[in-house]
Order: C-alpha cells, then structure tokens, then sequence
C-alpha cells in the first residue's frame, strides 16, 4: 500500500468519467473538503485489512500532532505499478473508510475507479507532505530454494546509478556568471523566481503528480494526443494533428543535427542485459528498464540511442584526423520504466522520442571546443522551437576536483547563459560523465522537465573498447559528449501547450507556433454560394505551403468563429459578398487578440510564409472541408 498524505487548505474534485468497469457510481458533481489531510492512495497487491488498519492507525497519530481530525481518502492508482485486483482495491479503502469513521475520524472519500479532475491546496509546513509505504513481512526463505529463486525473479532490476541517486550526498550551489559559485542558502533569488522554483523542485527530488498539468486537457481538447488505456502507462496515442506537431519537431531537429554535421544511424530497439559493455554501463546510468525475454537471452529495451550507437563506433575505424565523429539517431522509441505515480501528460513517459547525438572527441580541450558549439545549437534549436530563455533554467552537475580544473569553461558557459545556473557539486564522481547540464522547463505547478542536455563523457569509449588513432600512430580512447539538442519531442510540446496556458492566463490568446499549427488560415464563408469562392482562395493559398481549411459545417457563423478560436487557428477569414468583390480579405489575426485587418490573398500568402520561413512543412492532416472530419476527442 502506497500512500501520499497531504495537509491541505482544501481540496475540490470533479469525477470526470469512469476508467474501469468496477467503478463505483457517482455523481459528476464539484466536491470540496476544507481543512483536511488527504490521503492519495494506492492499493497493491497482497494489501489486507491489517495493513488498512495500521495506515489508519498512522494517520490518526499525525492527525492528534496537527490537532484536526478530518480525512479524505482518495483512491489515486498512479502510485503503483504493482496494484491489486480492482475488486480487493475497493474493498480494502471501504475497510479503511468504515475503521476511520469508527475511530472518530470525520472521513470522506473519493469515488474510486474514475478518472477526476482536482485542484488542492497544500500547506506549508515541513509535515505536510508525507509518503507511506506499507507492505506485508514476509517469512525468511532460504536461499537456494524454490521460493527463493521465485522471489528473486520478481524483483525489478534496478541499476547502481538509480540507487546513488538517491542516496549520494549533492552540495547544492548558485552558479552565477563571473563563474563563482554561491551555496544556495546564502543566494538571494530576487529577481530570478523561476531559478528559486526550480531549485526547490531539483532539491527536494520528489517527482510524484497529485495535480493534472494543465496541458494534459489541452492535448485531448485540441486533438493532440491522449493517454492509451490499452497499452502500458506512460504510453500515448497521437492523433492526426498531434502526429503532423510531432513529425515537423523530428524533422526540423533532425536538420539542424544534420547543418551540424551529424551522421544519421539507426540502430535496435532491444539488446542483452548480460552483454559485458552492456550490462556495466546499465549500473552507471540512472533508469529503469523494460525487460523480455527471448529464448536463452534476458533482453532490455534502450534507454537512448547510446548502446547501438557505441557498438557501432567499436566497430568503425577513425583517426583524428576525422574527429570530431559525430552520429545521430532519432529514437522512435527510447523506453524507461519511469515510477507510475510520475508518469504524467506529455512531461513524463515510458516511451518518448529522443534526438540523440553523440560526438567522439580527441581530448579534452576538442571535448570543450564542441561542448561550446552544442550548447549554442541547443538554445538556437529550443528558440526556433518556440521556447527562450525566459522559459527555463539551467542546472550543471561536475564534481569539486572538474571545477577546480576548469572553472574558466564553466564560467564561459554560464556567461554565454548569462543567468545564474543550479550547480550540483559531488565530492567525487560516481556517473560516467565529468560534466553534465541540462535546460529545464519550469511549468505551471512549478514542476521541471529536462529539455536539451549534452554530457562529457569519460567512461565508456573505454568500456566499449571504441578507439581512434592519434597522430603517432597509435590507438587512443575518445571522449564522448551526449547531447540531445531539443531534449524528447514528446516533452517539446507538452512546454508549448503549458507556456500557451501561462500565457492565456496572462489575458494573452493561447497559441502554438505558426509552423506548428494544424491549421493555418481557416476560411468560413457567410454561406454555401460562397464555397466555390472560398475554396478557390483556399487552394491557391496551399499551393504556397500553407496548411488551409474551409469550415463548412451547418453552424452559425458566429460559433465557426467560436470553434476556430478554440482550436488556436492563427488567421480566420470569413468570406462573403464584399470580400468576393472587393477582393480583399478580412484576415482575424490571432496574435493580435483577434485585431482584423484587410489584406489581398497576396500579401496573406506572404505574411505567412514570412513567419514559416526556414521551417520543414507537412501538408493539412485532415481533409481540408470540416465537414468530412472525424471527431477524435469528446
């Protein structure tokens, strides 16, 4: 049993629709609770109403410490991979509910076996966020038999870096731009609020959701994509829309790799856990793994594109005088086997797409050279994608003894930031990497999410056997800089839907990029004498690669008008007689708030491809009249 436990202000939640079949009935109705401990909670496999009674038990004690006495108890399966039969789950949080009430303790509860919108307010003292775990103790088995080696088939494999993660002693400090660094309890944060949530989120390490992002509606309202019920969690199906958002981000990272001088590979999906070079680098990087078993072999899908991509350069012969070697793969897909009650939306998944480029580097000093180059790429690449400094932060990792060695790089990276950075210092290096950073998306909840990254990486040329000749003739191991220049395209977009949020929060119109909108320019004509008209305009403008649409449905002009809004087309034309004789078009600009101005198709067709210049194109990706679209979101 797994319990997240929250002193709250108050909670309200809505039941939205039923997620399995054994869901209890309930109303769709708002439901708020003031002044309350809410017990988000998670019912595993083997649970029983002892454990139930001694959660309860538990709860009471912290309640008599906070001097309140009301709980909610709220069924939230996210907390687990292991859960129990729905059918047990349900009984064992009735269980607790009727043992509280008899206790005293005024309970509510949440229905169980929906999906529910929530929103929550957490107090702020040091015990208001408390994790539980409660398992059952299990007899000693004797190694050897049966029992035993059942047992240890079912532990999940978990790696040597996952572990000193969580456990290895970090030495948090403000990395400011003359390059000096700043314990972080002595840094003033004025001035640099993002920097201050970030650290925060960074530090305390808990990665566990109990609120819906906003972009998560935003992506099933504007028919991204949506979660699949019938695959693992963390696992997305993309609609047409989101599928054509998805493939130009692929397609324009991918090209700015390539300007860069990357080789595309392509290399497996899956590959032996007991491979000798494999199965060492697995216990130095942090992450969990999908496992399967084929024949005589125990197999994991890849994390990154690293294992194909360094067996591949093991292979290849290169001298110096080719280094840097730069190869490139875009992973469709990578897999880790993130913790259930941190798979969220977009932001966090079990299967993502990673742009993943690795460059094999002479020394230290071609390391640093092409580390510069790379960081400059990544923040050119995420500007064009959309997203500038002001949305996100920086974290750098090295230990004591790299700074020490190279504080005049680091200072030139932080100057070329030219904000303060999150340093996190280690004694002593445990990971493969020297230095590592990263640029973080700070979203609504003041939660983080890695975007583009790049690593020195001092192991493993080693550990794969890679190696160059120098110039005397001899073989040489490389060093290894691992960037991924947009960090996963899934969490691209989960950036833009929650940076259009902000935005549409601050009284701005929530948009996507122009490059990236489905829909470009929606014409709607007054009536039907006007589709010919309308239609002709339409594919004039597309001839230029310009993704147009022709609202043609049986609604009111004004609810056309409506639903384009809502659907964030950037330019809307309505089409009647005075446009057909005039021969100006009344463009709705909505980046303007939806200021209309009068322009020729000319001059519409050249506003347009100004903005989208230098862009990849793919055509509409749906039928171009609204009426032959199907409807994939309710």
């Amino acid at each position: 049993m797994r319990i997240l436990q929250l002193h709250s202000n108050f909670i309200v939640f809505i039941p939205v629709e039923k997620e399995i079949n054994q869901a209890e009935e309930a109303e769709k109705i708002e439901n708020r609770v003031e002044e309350v401990v809410v017990l988000f909670t998670a019912i595993e496999e083997g649970d029983n109403t002892t454990l139930a009674q001694k959660a309860i038990d538990d709860v009471r004690a912290f309640l008599g410490k906070l001097k309140i006495n009301r709980i909610l108890l709220y069924p939230f399966a996210h907390l687990s991979s292991n859960l129990s039969k729905p059918s047990q789950a349900l009984a064992i949080i009735k269980d607790m509910e009727a043992y509280a009430k008899n206790k005293g303790i005024e309970t509510y509860r949440a229905p169980f076996g929906w999906n529910k919108q929530f929103t929550i307010s957490i107090k702020g003292h040091p015990l208001a966020e408390q994790a539980r775990n409660y398992t059952l103790v299990q007899p000693e088995v004797a190694p050897g038999t049966k029992a035993y080696c059942e047992n240890k088939k079912e532990e999940e494999p978990v790696s040597a870096a996952l572990k000193a993660e969580d456990t290895m002693k970090s030495y948090w400090h403000i990395l400011q731009t003359d390059g000096s660094l700043v314990p972080i309890e002595e840094f003033k944060f004025k001035g640099n609020t993002n920097l201050q949530k970030f650290s925060q989120y960074e530090i305390k390490k808990t990665r566990a959701v109990t609120q819906m992002p906003p972009h998560v509606p935003l992506m099933k309202r504007l028919e991204i994509a949506d979660y699949e019920p019938g695959s693992d969690p963390g696992n997305i199906r993309w609609y047409p829309k989101g599928r054509m958002i998805k493939s130009l981000l692929e397609q324009y990272v991918s090209s700015r790799v390539a300007d860069y001088g990357g080789m595309e590979v392509e290399t497996p999906l899956m590959y032996d856990f007991n491979h000798p070079s494999l199965s060492s680098y697995l216990n130095r990087f942090p992450a969990r793994q999908y496992v399967l078993k084929s024949e005589d072999k125990e197999l994991f899908l890849r994390f990154a594109a690293c294992f194909g991509q360094f067996l591949m350069a093991h292979d290849a012969q290169f001298s110096y005088k080719q280094m840097p070697v730069k190869l490139y793969e875009l992973t469709r897909y990578s897999f880790r086997r993130e913790k259930s009650g941190e798979v969220v939306g977009l932001k966090r998944l079990r299967a993502f797409t990673m742009p993943d480029c690795h460059a094999f580097c002479t020394n230290i000093d071609q390391a640093k050279k092409e580390f510069m180059i790379r960081f400059n790429l990544c923040v050119d690449v995420l500007a064009n994608i959309g997203l500038t400094k002001n949305d996100y932060e920086i974290a750098m990792r090295f230990t004591k003894e790299f700074y020490s060695e190279h504080k005049d790089f680091i200072t030139e990276l932080s100057q070329k930031f030219g904000k303060p950075i999150l340093a996190e210092v280690w004694n002593e290096r445990f990971f493969y990497f020297a230095l590592k950073w990263d640029i973080n998306f700070i979203d609504n909840q003041d939660k983080a999410a890695a975007l583009s990254t790049d690593q020195i990486d001092v192991e493993n040329a080693k550990r794969y056997e890679i190696t160059f000749v120098d110039e005397k003739g001899e073989k040489q191991h490389p060093l290894i800089l691992h960037c991924s220049p947009s960090g996963a395209i899934e969490r691209d977009i989960y950036a833009l839907l929650e940076k259009a949020y902000r935005e549409q929060m601050t009284g701005k119109a929530p948009m996507l990029p122009l490059w990236l909108s489905p829909t470009q320019v929606r014409f709607i004509p007054i009536s039907d004498k006007f589709l010919d008209k309308v239609a002709e305009l339409a594919q004039q403008m597309a001839q230029h690669c310009i993704r147009v649409d022709i609202d043609d449905s049986a609604s009111t002009l004004q609810k056309k008008i409506r639903e384009a809004e809502q659907e964030w087309v950037p330019y809307i034309i309505v089409v009647g007689e005075k446009e057909v004789e005039s021969g100006l078009l009344s463009v709705r600009d909505r980046e303007q708030k939806g200021k209309q101005e009068n322009m020729t198709t000319e001059q519409l067709v050249a506003k347009v491809t100004g903005k989208i210049a230098g862009k990849p194109y793919k055509p509409l990706p749906l039928p171009m009249y609204l009426s032959k679209r199907p409807q994939f979101h309710g």
